[in-house]
């Protein structure tokens, strides 16, 4: 296995700021862009966590470091299909930047959750934090550059519940540290929402996350349509670890995209309030835990995966259910090794042999490289950050087992290899 970092030094200036960045968290010259992370095959679990932290520290720093400086709007790259938002009613320069801000958000959090420490990850995790926290507050301020847009159109309820989500996942991190008046502006933006109504699938989620961060800090809620949520998806699961997108089933990744993970956390919430039995939450774990073991199977002994379904262009957003049952240490019958090892194969195969990332660092339209025709109707630039959701294990210290558990085969490269590969079942739960 070999790991290298490739920095291409265009002057001295561009050195010292990536030195900075390193050692002292004064980042504002420097260029992720010009990182080039590689290596050859999943293996030793502190290479595997520097590989992690600098590939999310790399797709996150664009988003993150420009809303601090109030250029989001200035410098994120509009890409979307000539059609974009036709069928939808959708604006992307009314919607793109809630996005971006939001889906990166909901991925770093349980990163920038852990405690500072002197080392290089240390350091990059400190930098997002604090940048972030300037970003929030900037995003929420009517007055800023970077105003975020929750008032209008649709797509908003989607991307105000990834923020809510992860305020949820990181609560002393990104929310308890937020000034009172940042604070109420973003619980003022979050009841704005209730104007419009979500769609009859997944979105019901969106709405219900949102509402029950509200319920969470404190501030007034909608029950109505937490309890809707929640009702609904479970009438939706249809047996094996899947819930139906609506009432009809969909085979795309919206289980792992928003399904699973929001269910479990809002029952979580209202569990902990004593509105639900605790029984409703462990099935809804247990049942994340299932559709995680498919999510682990998926993965070819090479990292590519099944490229099917609509929003292919979240790219590893698809094994966000894996990296939160990793997170919570839920998994069942599949080791953390083994997850480690095949998401890191999956990000070593689509970030370091696709060319994902355009000349400043932006993510591109596509799934492997440019590939805009894979691209969806409601899809643009900040769309993409979803991909940030399959790096949540890093919210585990380095010294968890997850992380320093020996290299293990996942399920597909034991079968290819002729390895003994376990025998695969139904559950009834």
């Amino acid at each position: 296995m070999i790991y290298s970092i490739k920095i291409k030094l265009s002057s001295l200036s561009l050195l010292m700021s990536f030195f900075l960045a390193f050692t002292t968290g004064v980042d504002a010259q420097m260029k992720t862009n010009e990182m080039r992370i590689e290596t050859t095959d999943a293996g030793n679990g502190k290479r595997d966590r520097e590989y992690w932290s600098q590939l999310l520290y790399k797709m996150s720093y664009p988003v993150i470091h420009n809303l601090a400086n109030e250029t989001l709007r200035k410098n994120m790259p509009l890409e979307t299909l000539p059609d974009y938002g036709k069928a939808y009613g959708m604006v992307a320069s009314e919607v793109s930047y809630l996005e971006a801000v939001g889906r990166t958000m909901a991925g770093v959090a349980p990163w920038l959750a852990l405690p500072d420490d002197n080392t290089k990850e240390g350091v990059m995790r400190k930098q997002l934090r604090t940048e972030l926290l300037q970003g929030i507050a900037h995003g929420v301020d009517p007055n800023s550059k970077d105003y975020l847009n929750f008032s209008k159109q649709q797509q908003p309820l989607v991307d105000a519940a990834f923020m809510a989500h992860a305020f949820i996942r990181a609560p002393k991190a990104l929310w308890e540290p937020l000034d009172a008046l940042t604070k109420k502006r973003v619980i003022q933006e979050f009841k704005s929402l209730r104007n419009r109504k979500a769609t009859f699938n997944n979105w019901l989620l969106f709405s219900g996350i949102t509402e029950g961060f509200l319920l969470k800090v404190g501030a007034d809620y909608d029950p109505v349509r937490i309890d809707y949520a929640i009702r609904k998806t479970t009438e939706w699961y249809s047996g094996d670890g899947w819930y139906s997108d609506g009432s009809k089933l969909c085979v795309d990744y919206y289980n792992s995209f928003v399904m699973h993970p929001m269910m479990v956390d809002l029952l979580g919430i209202v569990t902990a309030k004593k509105m639900y039995p605790q029984e409703d939450y462990d099935l809804a774990v247990k049942r994340m835990g299932r559709y995680s073991e498919f999510l682990e199977r998926m993965i070819a002994p090479d990292g590519t995966f099944p490229v099917f379904g609509r929003s292919m262009t979240y790219r590893t957003g698809a094994f966000q259910a894996l990296a939160q049952t990793a997170l919570m240490e839920k998994l069942n019958n599949i080791t953390p090794a083994q997850v480690r090892c095949g998401l890191t194969a999956v990000m070593n195969r689509m970030y370091d042999q696709c060319d994902n990332f355009d000349n400043k660092g932006w993510l591109v339209l596509g799934f492997c490289g440019s590939q805009p025709d894979i691209a969806d109707l409601y899809t643009s630039t900040g769309s993409l950050y979803m991909a940030t959701l399959a790096f949540l294990p890093l919210g585990l210290p380095a010294d968890n087992p997850f992380w320093t558990d020996a290299p293990a085969d996942w399920t597909s490269k034991k079968a290819w290899s002729g390895k003994q590969t376990p025998k695969d079942y139904k559950v009834s739960y």
